[in-house]
């Protein structure tokens, strides 16, 4: 199957260089310039993958990623002249699979979005992906998280972060860790990223249940602890 690209971005000259380095590479590419376009194009395309600038007219980069997000898992790649960590954890927890600020390098553009690719293929292969504890259920394949019998809304990588811990309750994973088994090892972000989705996971989970708990290891990282007792 070929490889599909969409481009959001209302720069013409931004967008056609993009154009030019994936079709290059072997992407068939698609460009919208504005959000609403955007969305319009990413749920109609299904695209492989989506390069989302953040500064757009109608829509938004953050609302294109959240309107996407509620009815696709397509990798979302944002690229914005906006450095900030803050807004670049704002992008991740819109449910962003990545984040490349401009201006970017060309190889370093491609490396990212072959990670993403690897990712999002790896999962798709796997086989069942849903783990049952009392009163919580992750569901993988079809990124529901129920807790205490309701569907809580969570973007994708908080549900892998959690899925990934939760199949090996009791093992403690340090940041890094983390950063190269949920984002890839090729993954250019920091530790604070995976402190803002535990931090995020924690006010949907907190309280629900005794028999386990998101624990910080104070000095390592993380765990998801079953209480042994209970």
């Amino acid at each position: 199957m070929a490889k599909t690209a969409l481009i959001i971005e209302d720069d013409g000259n931004i967008a056609e260089l993009l154009r030019l380095y994936l079709e290059k590479d072997g992407f068939e590419v698609s460009i919208a310039a504005d959000g609403g376009t955007g969305v319009q194009m990413a749920l109609e395309q299904e695209p492989s993958l989506i390069l989302l600038d953040i500064m757009l007219p109608v829509l938004d980069g953050w609302q294109v990623c959240a309107k996407v997000r509620e009815k696709s898992k397509t990798p979302i790649i944002m690229l914005t002249a906006k450095g900030e960590t803050h807004d670049k954890i704002n992008g991740l927890e819109m449910g962003a699979d990545d984040y490349i600020v401009k201006p970017f390098e060309v190889k370093e553009l491609l490396a990212r979005v072959h990670a993403v690719l690897r990712r999002s293929e790896g999962e798709e292969t796997g086989g069942e992906k849903r783990l049952s504890f009392d009163k919580l259920i992750i569901n993988l394949d079809s990124y529901e998280l129920i807790v205490d019998g309701n569907r809580v809304d969570t973007p994708p990588k908080e549900m892998e972060l959690l899925y990934h811990l939760a199949a090996s309750p009791n093992r403690v994973y340090t940041r890094n860790q983390l950063l190269d088994e949920v984002w890839g090892f090729d993954y250019f972000g920091d530790s604070r990223t995976v402190d803002v989705h535990i931090k995020r996971l924690r006010e949907k989970l907190e309280g629900v249940s005794d028999q386990w708990t998101l624990k910080t290891v104070w000095g390592v990282g993380y765990k998801f602890e079953l209480n042994e007792s209970k």
